[in-house]
């Protein structure tokens, strides 16, 4: 991963250090717990309309709002040393804003010749800046729909914000969605999976199913990395060119092998974009396609049959296992199984030549499938979506959610034996089990290929 700056330890921690002050230590302890207990007493509700918090922040901001204007005027408020100035206070403007806390009414100060721009609460705002947009947004990524947000804001905190509101709210990270679907890539990745969830998305006055199709490519380290969501809107290998040519302009230079499904022009546009690469069909989507020329009641005969096709020694054994299931009866019976796994062979057969802990990794997309498991537990409760970009702003917020539990997961961990840690909010998967064993093996496969290791 790359940063646009670089910051010494010393300046960090100084930066560190003026950012991060504990409310702590700015509240007085007993004057707390005096004025929770008149709060009990008086049975004063924390959140909502009317509620102690609300009054809290409004005084505060008022403070603050007074602050601002002495400042911009250049003396404080009764001070004879304003008496002549050019510019002087005017009165106040009611205005309430939307908070977590509910919404609050303030009393915002006024200049004569209204060149006073507020920074606490910026003209126009109708809302408070970060909280409350950070909430609506974390409810987004959990699988929220604008609706259910609208509701649960109006239920909890007594907020009401329209649809369309929340939609502008989610819609402003859309540049961070660029900016990471556009991100210089490293120039190699040992491995590469292409997998798909399936989405519905408004089309004019249908609505369609379309695929998202979600790259994760594995890095010399090991480490999986999503490099970006594409939702499919042409069918063949035209789209897939150009998915490929763009992680190509991003800086992917070689991949030594792609684990696809077997989607239709992928295996020709990837030999077309990386000349070297071998493309690998997925053997549980072989094996799922095949099922679908068997009938339920055979299906874990058809299974047992087949194992010894995936797991054979080499390719021969492999070839003389699926000419005994074809002279079986189960094979005579379903041709269709039969010719399923003789139409992929040549993408099926690579994995085949390395060993065991190699296989393991790359014969199934399903090394990913933790991630998509996940990401449809988000998508399910929408309907549809009312367009491509939707569909990958909730996938990208999802992965970005996702990922920030786990680097928090790791945080936890930092400084102890044996155990990765990251910085939050880091788009980046786990440690692939048993990679030395695997970069090794592919060290010898694809001589040269590899970059050399950093002293």
């Amino acid at each position: 991963m790359t940063t646009s700056q670089s910051i010494g330890p010393a300046e960090s921690s100084m930066s560190e250090s003026r950012r991060r002050v504990d409310p702590g230590e700015l509240i007085d302890q007993q004057w707390l717990d005096g004025l929770l207990e008149r709060v009990d007493e008086q049975g004063l509700q924390l959140t909502g309309e009317g509620g102690f918090l609300a009054a809290l922040v409004k005084a505060v901001l008022e403070r603050g709002l007074s602050a601002e204007l002495s400042d911009h005027l250049g003396y404080e408020k009764g001070d004879p040393a304003g008496r002549g100035a050019p510019n002087s206070r005017n009165g106040y403007s009611p205005k309430t804003v939307q908070s977590e806390v509910g919404p609050v009414g303030l009393e915002v100060p006024r200049d004569r010749d209204s060149s006073f721009e507020p920074r606490l609460v910026p003209k126009g705002s109708r809302r408070l800046a970060g909280g409350l947009d950070e909430m609506i947004i974390s409810l987004y990524a959990g699988g929220m729909t604008v609706r259910d947000i609208g509701f649960h804001l109006e239920r909890t905190l007594g907020v009401e914000l329209s649809h369309d509101t929340i939609s502008k709210i989610t819609d402003g990270i859309l540049d961070e969605v660029k900016a990471w679907q556009t991100r210089p890539l490293d120039p190699i990745y040992p491995i590469l999976y292409i997998d798909a969830l399936v989405v519905k998305v408004r089309d004019g006055a249908h609505v369609v199913n379309k695929a998202a199709h979600i790259v994760v490519g594995i890095d010399t380290d090991g480490i999986k990395h999503v490099l970006g969501i594409w939702v499919q809107s042409a069918e063949g290998a035209k789209f897939w060119l150009g998915v490929l040519t763009e992680l190509r302009n991003r800086g992917v230079r070689d991949v030594l092998i792609a684990c696809c499904d077997g989607l239709e022009g992928l295996a020709e546009a990837i030999e077309t974009v990386w000349r070297q690469t071998v493309v690998q069909t997925c053997v549980v989507h072989l094996i799922r396609a095949a099922m679908r020329f068997v009938s339920y009641n055979d299906r874990n005969a058809v299974t047992t049959m087949l194992k010894p096709v995936y797991t054979a020694a080499n390719e021969d054994a492999a070839l003389a296992a699926l000419a005994a299931f074809a002279d079986s009866d189960l094979g005579k019976r379903y041709p269709g199984a039969v010719g399923v796994w003789e139409r992929a062979w040549e993408r099926f057969t690579p994995f085949l030549a390395f060993p065991p802990e190699v296989r393991r990794i790359i014969y199934t997309t399903n090394a990913v499938e933790s991630l998509n498991y996940q990401l449809r537990k988000i998508i399910k409760n929408r309907g549809h979506f009312p367009n491509d970009d939707a569909v990958v702003k909730l996938l990208w917020l999802a992965i970005r959610d996702i990922e920030d539990k786990r680097a928090r997961a790791r945080a936890k961990d930092r400084g102890k034996p044996n155990k990765r840690w990251a910085s939050g909010r880091l788009v980046e998967g786990l440690v692939v089990h048993g990679w030395k064993q695997t970069l090794n093996a592919l060290a010898i496969a694809y001589p040269g290929r590899l970059p050399e290791p950093l002293n």
